[in-house]
């Protein structure tokens, strides 16, 4: 570009004029120092990497390129095809033969070939789906990306996880952030987020929401049935004679900002199974953060101040868990207080803890969802809702009430 310098200066000379280089020829096998092919400058440039030294400068190494990228022209070649069947065979789509379709797989993996992301998403379709998930996992969530990933194994589909952040707890920021790099579908679990705002970017893009009843008509959801689970760990405790029964909850603003979360109906739910039984009196909600740590302490500071009730449903495992540790450290065991989890994780089928627990099929859950954002991003309009039915797993943690606390 006109007089534009190169960057890389070579010696100069008495004068202060630029050496003149290539008219020498270069010292071989053990010239004296200072010359090109030196032992000792051999020496230098083998130990740092850099070039060959003249003068005692090291001259730059002239870069090599890089390897060209392979395009999809070379795949269709090295596979005698032609570039709409291999793009057909790397989006997965119909009318492709096996013999073509193994063809274009031995071609892309000899050449190494990727699709270039950017393109496919100019031609409506980037073979990516984003996962939004909230901030406090727990092995529930664990479980529905797991399911999520077996039923994407098969597909061109790749994942980008979302996570929500502590300062943007809502779950905007990361839903947007999905949007923005131009996923072809997004599987939410959002309990805080509007429903019309979901309604919004469900018109804009295929949308599954896990773990609300919404009544939407724009995107899907995926639930367990929580008002039954909730049946079935009352009336579970109940048929063991416990009539003083806590329920630990999700602190706001979960259950105080939608309705329709799962933790507002089992909360609903239980309240509603003490009034038929006729111990309305006797309702005791403790809610917070539904994490061992925050459960445990929470747990604990409702045992030491209030009526020490003789059952307790906890809202999640990881809850059930913080529960079990702060009945631990007062000296009391499930023989004083039964407890009942949610989710049945893995570690609540471990013999030392042994917790009883609603399944609500995490991994089936995911499965499910990403089965009908498929379907949404092949062209399905209108709104399903799935809802997977519960059971509940009975294990050591909930015993039959003592006759003196029972009543």
């Amino acid at each position: 570009m006109g007089g534009a310098s190169s960057g890389v200066k070579g010696p100069s000379g008495a004068d202060g004029s630029p050496a003149r280089v290539g008219h020498r020829r270069p010292a071989v096998h053990g010239g004296p120092p200072g010359t090109l092919g030196s032992r000792e400058d051999r020496a230098v440039s083998s130990a740092t990497g850099a070039g060959p030294r003249r003068g005692g400068a090291v001259l730059a190494t002239p870069p090599t390129s890089p390897p060209r990228r392979a395009t999809i022209d070379d795949v269709a070649a090295a596979a005698g095809v032609s570039r709409a069947a291999v793009s057909k065979v790397t989006r997965d789509a119909y009318g492709v033969s096996d013999d073509m379709r193994r063809r274009v797989a031995k071609a892309v993996k000899d050449l190494g070939y990727r699709p270039q992301v950017a393109a496919q998403a100019m031609r409506g379709s980037t073979s990516t789906i984003g996962v939004m998930i909230p901030l406090y996992r727990t092995s529930f969530f664990d479980d529905v990306l797991t399911g999520v990933v077996a039923e994407l194994s098969a597909t061109p589909f790749q994942l980008i996880q979302a996570p929500v952040d502590p300062r943007h707890i809502e779950g905007y920021r990361a839903l947007e952030a999905l949007y923005d790099r131009q996923v072809d579908g997004i599987i939410a679990i959002s309990p805080l987020v509007e429903p019309q705002w979901l309604e919004d970017l469900a018109q804009r893009i295929p949308v599954v929401e896990l773990g609300r009843h919404d009544a939407s008509r724009h995107y899907d959801t995926v639930v367990g049935d929580d008002a039954v689970g909730a049946r079935l760990v009352m009336d579970h405790l109940l048929g063991l004679g416990h009539r003083r029964i806590a329920h630990l909850t999700q602190a706001d603003p979960v259950t105080a900002a939608l309705d329709t979360s799962p933790h507002a109906i089992r909360r609903v739910e239980y309240e509603a199974a003490m009034r038929r039984a006729g111990l309305g009196a006797h309702v005791q909600v403790i809610a917070e953060q539904l994490q061992d740590r925050p459960a445990e302490v929470a747990v604990r500071a409702a045992l030491e101040t209030g009526p020490r009730p003789t059952a307790l449903f906890a809202g999640n495992d990881n809850a059930a868990v913080g529960a079990l540790r702060a009945i631990a450290e007062l000296g009391l065991t499930t023989a004083d207080i039964a407890v009942c989890g949610y989710d049945d994780n893995q570690l609540s089928s471990h013999p030392l803890i042994s917790l009883t627990s609603v399944d609500q099929q995490g991994v089936r859950m995911g499965r499910c969802a990403a089965e009908l954002l498929r379907e949404r991003i092949a062209g399905r309009r209108e709104a399903r809702h799935e809802v997977l039915q519960p059971h509940l797993v009975v294990r050591a943690s909930t015993l039959r009430a003592r006759p003196t606390t029972a009543a």
